[in-house]
C-alpha cells in the first residue's frame, strides 16, 4: 500500500469519500488567510461605499485596498528572506504611504486600514522597534479618530481594533509561512527515511549475502581441487555449498522484510568451517550463554564480517575468535596474521586493510544502535577488530534515544 494511500484512509480504516479531497496544506492555509484578508477589506470598503464620494473616489479605494491585500499575500505572508532588505523596508514605506494617506480623503472610514501595516511592522522590524512601532500605530489611529469624533468610546474602539486587526495579520502572515516549513520538514523526513531504507537495505546485503558468497566461492575452489584425489569429500564439499546457497537465497528473502536475526552459535560453526576450508588455523574461544537477540546478532554480524574480511583481504595462515560475556556486557575479537600487509608501519584504523570500509562501518552502525562499539587495530602482521555491546535492555533504550535527538 503506498504512502498516500495510508494517509487518505479515515479513521476506522473506512476508505474516504471519492467526493472529497483534502487539499494541500499550504493551500488550505494560504487560502484562510486570503479569505480573512479579504474581509477584513471588505469592510473597510463598504465604510467608504457608505460615504457621499464621487466614483473616482471609490475606484481610488478599491485600488488601494487591492494593493495592500497584494502586498500582503504575495509579500508577507511568504517568507522569502528578504523582508529585512531595503526592498523590504521599501515596501513597509509604501505600505505606511497606502494606509494614511487615504485617511485625508475618506476619513472615519479608513481607520481600520491601518491594521495592516501594524502587522507588518512585527514581521519586518526587530523586536524591540517592531512593538514600538506597533504601539505608535495604536496611538495614532486612536489619536485620528478623537479628531473625528472627540468621543472616548470611539476612540479606544479605533485602537482596539487596530490591536486585533495587527495581530490577526502578523499571526496569518507568520502561519503561512510555518505551513511551508512545515511541509518542507515533512518532504524532508520522507526523503531521510527513504535514504535510511536504502542504506539498511545495503547494510543487510553486504552483511548477509557477502559472507555466504565469499563461502560458495571458496567452497567451490576447494572441491575443484579435491573432485580428482578425493571425490567424497569434494561431494561433501558440495553439500556444503548447497547448503549456504539456500542459507543466502533465503537472506536475501528476508533483507527487504527488514532486520534479520542471526545466531550466534550457527556463525561460530559456519566461520570455523569456511576458515578450516582455505586451510587456516582457527580456534574458538566463546564463553556466553542466552544472549539477548539484539546482542548476538550484532555479535554475530561483527563474526562474518571479520571473516569475510579476512578471506578477501588478507592471506592469513591463523585466526583467533574470542566471544566473552559478563554481567553488563558482551565482546567479540578477531584477530589474524595479515601477510598482505606485511610493510604497513602499525597504527590503529577504522578500517581493513585496504578495503572493506563499507561493511566495517556497518558494524559501526549496528553496535551503535543497542550502545556499543567497534574498533579495529592493524599493525604490520596483524589484523584485530573488536565489538562490545551492552547486555542491559535500558542502555539500549538509552543508546536509541541518543541517536534519534
Amino acid at each position: 500500500m503506498s504512502p498516500s494511500a495510508v494517509n487518505s484512509s479515515a479513521p476506522g480504516g473506512r476508505p474516504p469519500s471519492r467526493g472529497f479531497l483534502p487539499l494541500p496544506a499550504p493551500r488550505l492555509a494560504m487560502g484562510v488567510v486570503t479569505a480573512v484578508f479579504a474581509s477584513i477589506s471588505l469592510i473597510g470598503f463598504l465604510h467608504v461605499l457608505l460615504l457621499p464620494v464621487s466614483a473616482g473616489a471609490i475606484v481610488l479605494s478599491f485600488s488601494c485596498i487591492a494593493v495592500l491585500m497584494a502586498m500582503q499575500l504575495l509579500w508577507y505572508a511568504r517568507d522569502n528572506g528578504r523582508l529585512r532588505t531595503p526592498l523590504g523596508y521599501a515596501v513597509l514605506a509604501a505600505q505606511a504611504a497606502l494606509v494614511y494617506l487615504p485617511i485625508l480623503l475618506f476619513g472615519q472610514a479608513w481607520v481600520g486600514m491601518p491594521g495592516f501595516l501594524a502587522g507588518s511592522v512585527l514581521l519586518v522590524l526587530r523586536a524591540v522597534v517592531a512593538w514600538t512601532a506597533f504601539s505608535l500605530i495604536v496611538v495614532s489611529m486612536g489619536a485620528i479618530q478623537w479628531l473625528f469624533t472627540a468621543q472616548p468610546i470611539d476612540m479606544l474602539y479605533t485602537a482596539i481594533s487596530t490591536v486585533t486587526t495587527g495581530l490577526v495579520v502578523y499571526g496569518l502572515s507568520r502561519l503561512t509561512a510555518l505551513v511551508a516549513e512545515v511541509q518542507a520538514s515533512r518532504a524532508e523526513i520522507a526523503r531521510m527515511a527513504v535514504l535510511q531504507e536504502r542504506l539498511r537495505f545495503a547494510r543487510d546485503l553486504h552483511d548477509l549475502l557477502g559472507y555466504s558468497l565469499s563461502a560458495i566461492a571458496l567452497k567451490i575452489e576447494l572441491a575443484h581441487r579435491l573432485i580428482d584425489k578425493s571425490p567424497r569429500e569434494a561431494a561433501d564439499q558440495l553439500l556444503e555449498i548447497l547448503e549456504i546457497s539456500r542459507l543466502a537465497l533465503s537472506d536475501a528473502r528476508t533483507v527487504a522484510s527488514g532486520y534479520r536475526e542471526l545466531s550466534l552459535e550457527e556463525e561460530c560453526r559456519s566461520a570455523v568451517s569456511v576458515l578450516e576450508a582455505a586451510d587456516i588455523q582457527v580456534e574458538l574461544d566463546a564463553d556466553h550463554i542466552d544472549l539477548p537477540v539484539q546482542v548476538s546478532t550484532v555479535l554475530a554480524t561483527v563474526l562474518r564480517e571479520g571473516v569475510t574480511n579476512l578471506l578477501r583481504h588478507s592471506k592469513a595462515k591463523h585466526c583467533h575468535i574470542t566471544i566473552r560475556q559478563t554481567q553488563d556486557t558482551a565482546s567479540i575479537e578477531i584477530v589474524n596474521d595479515d601477510l598482505v600487509e606485511r610493510q604497513r608501519k602499525p597504527s590503529s584504523a577504522s578500517s581493513a586493510s585496504g578495503s572493506g570500509r563499507g561493511g566495517l562501518q556497518n558494524l559501526t552502525v549496528r553496535a551503535k544502535e543497542i550502545g556499543g562499539s567497534v574498533t579495529v587495530q592493524h599493525e604490520l602482521n596483524e589484523f584485530r577488530l573488536r565489538a562490545e555491546v551492552p547486555l542491559r535492555y535500558d542502555r539500549h533504550a538509552a543508546a536509541r534515544r541518543s541517536e534519534s535527538s
